[in-house]
């Protein structure tokens, strides 16, 4: 999981790893060995073999080589044998390499994923993978602004969802509640703007050189961090910090609660763009991905004529700073150039002004609220998570299509699907996995797999088998009733 585009089984073969086991990455290759010592280390703690990783291809044991893939795996797609010599993965990128592995893992048994030494044999079946993704963004999002994470929990969720092929992490790093991210510029963001969370407590932010961290860490599992400023609303954390961003240039009272749509930097004073000049210099600096995600959403204090005149300033210091923006789909009023990507989080499949982006060719990510807002409540009885776009158990969070799920909107004008994990009521790692696993898989394989390997009935089977994975990882996962769990 998710589901490969091509799977020959080979009946009657098997590899099984041995305490001799070598990892072969391909030769002159850092990033292929950094793939092989990524593998060696998920392995090592469950198996106990030392896993020695080597430069040069072997036709035994592990090989990770960057030559002879089948050309359909693209940039990010692999080619997968395992035979009883061996388990070569051929890829045409590191990334592709890595990718491969993921789908190795999957292949062993789940106690290879303890992290501690269990007993063998870990014998792999036989069989031939060619795979590749069918979207070129796929994520998920990590709301650290209504409750703070710190660095360890994040880079957790990182090596969760690299599991899953997932290749972007959306970090909602400001909000009402806090702003959670240094700028070097501004300090009083983080000495007074990122004091408290929903509900009290301490809230946190992440210095620049743990930030920095965090993107490496993410980079070396192939994903690219997003982080978001969210503008002109959900500001109040910073207009407790700088008071000249408010129109009557008094500090606003720290907020704790959870409504939405009641702050706003003034939209008119040259005060508010020397603010956002300062944080998007500095946020561009620390971010080698193309986007800064601008957030544009709920803007409720702010009339169309003001969000306009908004937009038409903030949209051209992305720019100025060598970045595309990202955005909700609202800030698409603001007509932004065709570079300009719109995250949708609509609640039904209807969007026309999406369809009309799309015309002018503006790239679209779909986050619909009903499918794959995963801090929506399963059910009425769910004691955590949100219920504002209904009920949302697996079945429902898989069961559609991103390619034909908005009327009218060419398919291919998405550039990937995203699950937001939006975090009011999530305060730790047990509440954020509860919500995330099992839906996260789905949407992972939404945005991997291809159409036509997509479908409920083999999809609970396969995700029935990750539970004996997820529990040997420590994972809190829910427990849905509409899928026979393996123990």
């Amino acid at each position: 999981m998710p589901a490969p585009v091509t799977v020959k089984p080979r009946p009657g073969t098997t590899f099984t790893l041995g305490a001799d086991t070598t990892v072969h990455t391909h030769p002159g290759s850092p990033e292929a060995r950094r793939v092989g010592e990524y593998l060696a280390g998920v392995l090592r703690p469950s198996t106990g073999y030392r896993l020695p990783v080597v430069p040069g291809a072997s036709g035994r044991d592990i090989s990770l080589v960057l030559t002879g893939a089948d050309p359909a795996v693209g940039e990010e797609g692999y080619q997968l044998d395992v035979t009883t010599r061996g388990v070569i993965i051929r890829a045409r990128t590191a990334a592709g390499l890595f990718a491969g592995v993921q789908t190795f893992r999957q292949l062993l048994p789940a106690k290879a994923e303890s992290g501690t030494k269990q007993d063998g044999p870990w014998t792999v079946p036989g069989g031939s993978v060619v795979d590749h993704p069918r979207y070129a963004h796929r994520g998920a999002m990590l709301d650290v602004a209504r409750h703070f994470f710190p660095p360890d929990e994040v880079k957790r969720y990182i090596d969760r969802i690299a599991a899953y092929k997932i290749n972007k992490l959306h970090l909602h790093l400001t909000d009402d509640q806090g702003w959670r991210l240094e700028i070097k510029s501004r300090p009083n963001l983080t000495a007074a703007g990122s004091t408290t969370q929903v509900g009290g407590g301490t809230g946190g932010f992440y210095t620049q050189d743990e930030y920095r961290d965090l993107v490496e860490y993410a980079a070396e599992r192939f994903i690219t961090v997003i982080p978001e400023i969210d503008l002109p609303g959900h500001t109040n954390a910073a207009l407790v910090a700088y008071p000249e961003l408010n129109e009557d240039g008094i500090a606003r009272e720290p907020y704790t609660g959870i409504d939405v749509g009641f702050s706003s930097v003034a939209i008119h004073k040259d005060e508010t763009y020397e603010f956002l000049d300062d944080v998007l210099r500095e946020v561009a600096a620390l971010t080698p991905g193309e986007f800064i995600h601008i957030g544009g959403d709920e803007a409720l204090k702010t009339t169309d004529e003001d969000y306009l005149a908004f937009m038409g300033r903030l949209l051209p210091l992305v720019a100025k700073y060598g970045k595309k923006a990202l955005g909700w789909h609202e800030f698409l009023k603001a007509t932004p150039d065709a570079s300009a990507v719109a995250q949708w989080w609509g609640t039904e499949p209807k969007a026309p002004e999406l369809v009309e982006a799309a015309k002018r060719g503006n790239k679209v990510i779909l986050s619909p609220a009903t499918k794959s807002y995963l801090d929506m409540k399963y059910r009425e009885d769910t004691e955590l998570g949100l219920k504002w776009a209904g009920f949302v158990e697996v079945e429902q969070s898989y069961s559609w299509d991103p390619g034909a799920f908005v009327a009218d909107l060419p398919a291919d004008a998405v550039l990937g699907v995203e699950a937001p994990l939006w975090t009011e009521t999530v305060e730790d790692r047990a509440a954020l996995e509860y919500l995330v696993y099992p839906r996260l898989a789905g949407i992972a394989e939404l945005a991997w797999s291809p159409a036509s390997a997509l479908g409920w009935d083999g999809y609970k089977e396969r995700l029935a088998a990750q539970a004996p994975r997820w529990r040997a990882q420590g994972i809190a996962f829910y427990e849905s009733p509409q899928v026979a769990w393996k123990r």
